[in-house]
């Protein structure tokens, strides 16, 4: 063992730790790892945290820098990010690579994608000028779904999908508004999430990154993305990552913008040999029904990460989420019913409102 740091001394005072002996085998962790790695222990320094149990810090190396990984294994099973990590890296996606895990104390050494998401160097205020960079995700995407295989990652099955349409009931509906579900509500919930199911489920399979968009994305080299916070991925419909790209849960364009993002991934797609279709307009559906799925999933999320886990940051864009699930059920008269529904829990009254049953 490396003596850079004496034992049962926290590694650096940046990062603070609420278990005293956690931060004891990280320190010890770090100093067996450190000489080999040429890592400066007297640089780590907190880089992010998200969503989940996990914690990131950046730590300076003899040729750059690494980020470190903490993720507590009885919270956090990081197994399926090293098997995601590999996968990636065989499709030709930039992605961290992994350079040391000490899987039973949950921490991983890992190479560096640089400091800026593509989430921090869009203009939101001329879509066109990111145009390049969408590009360069759609690139991404496609090489990453060219090498799909079945039987490798989990199965984005029709009892995944229910699981996680459920959670906007349970959470946003129920929890977060308060509103009691009665029979009608839950009839017009069951409908509408079968309809939904059944459409998503119609598309071919390839790998899903499930979380696809530019705060996952990293400006980290000329002409190329690197690609973050992939360990959910599953072998689910071709129509969601681009769903998820270009409806954002964090920023929203125009439907112009959108649409030209979405007929330039079809276009490449079809041209590599990707299942999208012939037909833009049933691949557009199929899109608009898949990011239907994923806004209400993620609305649940969000109350979810608010009322259990005292994230409130979060649900502060459950409007975004609100307004993509009106548009897209407005667009299509099976889902008038939820519409409807959506719009009662929201307060939103709207001219000639029938009983939630009827079409």
């Amino acid at each position: 063992m490396s003596h850079d740091i004496p034992p049962h001394t926290p590694a650096s005072p940046a990062i603070a730790w609420s278990d005293a002996v956690r931060a004891d085998q990280f320190t010890r962790w770090l100093a067996d790892i450190a000489v080999h790695h040429g890592l400066q222990i007297e640089s780590l320094r907190l880089a992010s945290a998200d969503a989940s149990f996990r914690r990131y810090f950046r730590i300076d190396a003899q040729n750059g820098s690494r980020i470190i990984m903490d993720a507590p294994p009885e919270k956090e099973n990081s197994a399926p990010f090293v098997k995601v990590a590999a996968l990636m890296h065989a499709a030709g996606v930039h992605g961290p690579q992994v350079l040391a895990w000490d899987e039973p104390l949950g921490f991983m050494l890992l190479t560096d994608l640089g400091t800026q998401t593509m989430m921090q160097v869009i203009n939101r205020h001329d879509p066109q000028a990111n145009l390049p960079l969408y590009l360069q995700a759609v690139d991404a995407l496609i090489a990453w779904q060219l090498s799909s295989q079945p039987g490798v990652l989990p199965p984005y099955d029709e009892a995944l999908l229910r699981r996680e349409l459920e959670l906007f009931p349970d959470w946003y509906i129920s929890r977060h508004k308060g509103v009691v579900i009665d029979d009608a509500m839950r009839q017009t919930l069951d409908k509408s999430f079968d309809e939904i199911i059944g459409q998503n489920l119609s598309w071919p399979s390839v790998f899903v990154h499930r979380d696809f968009m530019p705060r996952n994305l990293m400006v980290s080299g000329p002409g190329s993305l690197g690609v973050l916070d992939f360990q959910d991925a599953v072998y689910g419909p071709i129509t969601y990552d681009i769903a998820s790209l270009m409806r954002d849960a964090f920023l929203s364009w125009d439907e112009d913008f959108c649409l030209d993002v979405t007929i330039r991934y079809w276009e490449k797609a079809r041209q590599a040999g990707l299942p999208v279709g012939d037909d833009f307009g049933e691949f557009y559906r199929g899109v608009e029904w898949m990011g239907l799925q994923r806004h209400l999933k993620v609305a649940g999320i969000f109350a979810r990460l608010t009322l259990r886990d005292g994230k409130p940051q979060y649900l502060a864009d459950s409007p975004r989420f609100i307004t993509y699930i009106r548009t897209t059920c407005a667009r299509y008269r099976e889902l008038k019913p939820l519409l409807r529904l959506v719009e009662k829990v929201e307060g939103i009254e709207m001219p000639n409102v029938f009983g939630f049953g009827r079409p």
